[in-house]
């Protein structure tokens, strides 16, 4: 699996972001499918998926000519572990700041 860099890297890309939001929505799609409605070539579209199975969070399976895409649960695991590491760090933040704002109010 890729570092969470890579991870984030590959979903800056406007593109790469919606193939990702769109095999969630629909699951395993083929490389053609995928690309529809982006406006760009075939090429470009394998360089996208490319860099997001790099990142590791597709897969890509063949069957017959076709290449089919799916997510792989464990680069979005990644990245949400890493989320919910951040929202705890800034809750107990938040709450350490409101702890000392409520001793402050108690004073006056």
């Amino acid at each position: 699996m890729a570092a969470l860099p890579q991870t984030f890297s590959a979903l800056s890309d406007p593109v790469r972001f919606a193939m990702v939001e769109r095999l969630l929505a629909e699951g395993e799609l083929p490389a053609g499918r995928l690309g529809e409605g982006f406006g760009i070539s075939a090429p470009a579209v394998s360089q996208h998926l490319g860099v997001l199975r790099e990142a590791g969070l597709v897969n890509r399976r063949a069957q017959a000519q076709q290449r089919l895409y799916s997510i792989r649960p464990e680069g979005l695991l990644a990245v949400a572990n890493w989320a919910d590491e951040a929202r705890r760090f800034w809750q107990a933040s938040l709450d350490r700041l409101e702890h000392v704002l409520n001793k402050e109010t108690d004073r006056k």
